[in-house]
């Protein structure tokens, strides 16, 4: 089944859907991450907080799948946003990965209560694009104010924001602000860790294409454009969030659920939001 692409705004192609990691086990994610490829993704996420880029790498190098057919993504862990600090994270990430290249490069959180202003971090940022060595570069849960203050003071617009978005958070003035500037937005926690799924609207939806509510959640995401990458390590999940392009939500089925909006998080703000990891 083809999984379809979108070129971000330097022109580089990124498959729609893809596979998270986000709270697998470091020793599990080198397995769950073959078990992916063998299902048919080609797109990773993970992040240096998740502490299973290593199993990334692992699972990337048995796989026997050609690299350049491998789209990967790391993230910056949110104690390293000085300038310095961010370039050795970086080459952390290639060492772990065992790459010498990744897709995309992430700054993770915006921090705004911290000491170093994320302006710096991207400034780190624009140099190890400079450099090649990530071939796109962006940002996750920046808030319309966080991209402009990057728009205004820096040269490199971020390929992608990664925010949270589902049926109960549409975050809509995020997602137009990416629009307006060229910016892809990828959704996280993309059906609200299981919340949407016993929505009635969703679930009637679902009975009609014959489909299951998570697989109508997942279509919707790539209907309205965003990117999605869902995370399980139970095969007939990680089958089922792979199985959404062979049906279509109608205009209005797709109006249904985002008029489900609550305006809900199932993680933290990112106005308040200064996590640093010991």
């Amino acid at each position: 089944m083809s999984v379809p692409t979108i070129d971000l705004n330097n022109g580089v192609s990124i498959p729609q859907l893809g596979f998270g990691v986000f709270q697998i086990d470091p020793d599990e994610t080198r397995d769950a991450t073959l078990q992916a490829f063998e299902v048919g993704y080609r797109h990773i996420d993970t992040a240096q907080m998740y502490g299973n880029e290593k199993g990334v790498g692992e699972a990337i190098a048995e796989s026997g799948i050609a690299r350049d057919q491998i789209f990967v993504t790391s993230k910056l862990n949110n104690g390293f946003h000085a300038h310095d600090d961010a370039l050795k994270a970086f080459d952390g990430t290639l060492e772990k990965l065992g790459l010498d290249q990744v897709d995309l490069f992430l700054i993770h959180w915006p921090l705004p209560g911290i000491d170093v202003d994320f302006v710096e971090t991207w400034e780190a940022f624009e140099e190890i694009y400079a450099s090649g060595r990530a071939r796109s570069i962006g940002v996750s849960n920046f808030q319309p104010t966080h991209i402009r203050r990057l728009l205004q003071e820096t040269d490199v617009v971020p390929a992608v924001n990664q925010i949270e978005v589902h049926p109960f958070l549409t975050n809509d003035e995020a997602r137009a602000t990416n629009a307006e500037h060229g910016i892809a937005t990828e959704a996280w926690s993309p059906i609200a860790q299981g919340l949407v799924l016993d929505n009635p609207v969703i679930g009637g939806i679902a009975t009609e294409h014959g489909k299951t509510p998570a697989q109508v959640v997942l279509r919707w995401h790539v209907q309205r454009g965003d990117i999605v990458f869902p995370k399980s390590v139970t095969r007939s999940r990680v089958e089922e969030n792979f199985d959404i392009f062979d049906f279509e939500l109608s205009d209005s089925e797709v109006g249904f659920i985002s008029a489900l909006n609550k305006d809900e998080r199932t993680g933290p703000n990112p106005d308040e939001f200064n996590y640093i990891p010991d």
